[in-house]
C-alpha cells in the first residue's frame, strides 16, 4: 500500500469523552511517521493497532497542548518497552526544551537518543529526506510559530517489460538496472531501442499534505499544488468566520478554497470546535467549492493506491 492515513484524533481544544485532539499515523512508502501527539494520543494508537516500534519520526506542528500534550507520555512509554533506536522529533523552536525539561522533572529513563530537528524559517524547506521519502514544511498562520507538513513519496523506477525485452538477445539481466533507470538500449548495430519498449511507467508517487491550525493562507498553494490528499483544519463554518481572525483559524469553505485552487485529488477536513454537535453540516459547506470532501473521523483510514485516493 502507498499511501495509509489513519486519523488517531480530529477535534479542537480539550479532549472530551468521544473528542479526541489532533493526532495522524500516515505510512508512506513504506516509511512510518506520526503527525502532532495531542493528549491521549499513545492510547488511540494502541486502539488503533498502530504498531510503536514504528515510529522513528515524529512532526509537531505547533506548541499548542491539543497537539503536542501527548507526546511526553508516548515518549516515557518509549523507555518502559526497552526502545533503542534514535527518534526524530521535528517541531518549533522550544519541543526541545519543554521535552527534556519533562523528562528531567518527572525522572523518566529513556536509554535511546532522541534527535530534536527545531524549526524556525517563515520559508517552505525540506527537512527529511531518504530514498523513498521527502518531507517539507508548509508555513501557516496560527497564533504561534506553526507548520503544516509535505510528504512526498520518490519517484518509483519504471518497471520491466519483459514480453518487449526477450525479443532482444542482446539484453541482458544486467541491464536491467539501466533500463529501470530510464535509459534506451543500443544494439551491436548501433540500433537506439527507446526505454519506453522495453519498459512501463511507474505509478506516479503519492502526496500527502498536512496542513494544522491556521488562518486562511492563499500562498501555500504554489507549495501543496497538486497533492494526492490535503488535510486542512475547518474549526469554524462561514456563519462565524469573523472568529477566524481573533483565533487565526479557518473555516470550510475556506479550506475547500485551498484544495480547489490546489487542484488536490481528495480534500480531508477536521479540528472542529466543540460547539458543533453535528460536523455534517461542514462536508456540506466545503462541497459548495470543492467536491470530494471527507470529513477526518477518530480511527478512520484513508488509501491511496492509485493516482485517485480512495476511502476505506
Amino acid at each position: 500500500m502507498s499511501l495509509k492515513l489513519t486519523v488517531l484524533g480530529c477535534h479542537s481544544a480539550t479532549p472530551r469523552v468521544n473528542a479526541h485532539p489532533t493526532s495522524q499515523y500516515l505510512e508512506i512508502n513504506n516509511r512510518h511517521f506520526l503527525i502532532d501527539c495531542g493528549e491521549g494520543t499513545q492510547r488511540q494508537m494502541r486502539k488503533y493497532k498502530v504498531g510503536f516500534s514504528k515510529i522513528n519520526h515524529i512532526f509537531i506542528s505547533h506548541l499548542h497542548g491539543d497537539h503536542f500534550f501527548g507526546l511526553i507520555g508516548l515518549l516515557s512509554t518509549f523507555g518502559i518497552l526497552n526502545r533503542e533506536k534514535d527518534l526524530h522529533i521535528f517541531g518549533p523552536k522550544g519541543i526541545k526544551q519543554v521535552t527534556e525539561l519533562q523528562l528531567k522533572l518527572s525522572m523518566s529513563h529513556v536509554k535511546y537518543n532522541i534527535v530534536f530537528h527545531e524549526l524556525t524559517s517563515h520559508k517552505s524547506e525540506l527537512i527529511f529526506e531518504d530514498d523513498k521519502v521527502a518531507v517539507y514544511t508548509i508555513p501557516l498562520n496560527h497564533r504561534v510559530y506553526t507548520n503544516g507538513y509535505l510528504f512526498k513519496e520518490k519517484p518509483k523506477s519504471r518497471n520491466l517489460h519483459i514480453d518487449n525485452i526477450k525479443q532482444y538477445d542482446e539484453i541482458e539481466i544486467c541491464d536491467y538496472h539501466n533500463l529501470k533507470a530510464g535509459k534506451d538500449f543500443m544494439l551491436s548495430s548501433g540500433e537506439i531501442i527507446a526505454n519506453e519498449e522495453l519498459t512501463i511507467a511507474p505509478e506516479k508517487p503519492k502526496s500527502f499534505a498536512f496542513c494544522s491550525d491556521t488562518m486562511f493562507k492563499p500562498d501555500i498553494v504554489p507549495i501543496i499544488k497538486d497533492v494526492d490528499v490535503l488535510y486542512h483544519e475547518a474549526t469554524f463554518l462561514k456563519e462565524l468566520e469573523h472568529l477566524c481572525e481573533k483565533t487565526k483559524h479557518s473555516t470550510a469553505e475556506q479550506a475547500a478554497t485551498i484544495a480547489k485552487n490546489a487542484n488536490v485529488g481528495k480534500l480531508i477536513i477536521g479540528h472542529y470546535s466543540s460547539r458543533y454537535s453535528d460536523v455534517e453540516c461542514f462536508k456540506e459547506e466545503a462541497q459548495t467549492v470543492f467536491e470530494n470532501v471527507d470529513l477526518a473521523r477518530v480511527g478512520e483510514v484513508y488509501t491511496c493506491t492509485t493516482n485517485i485516493p480512495a476511502h476505506v
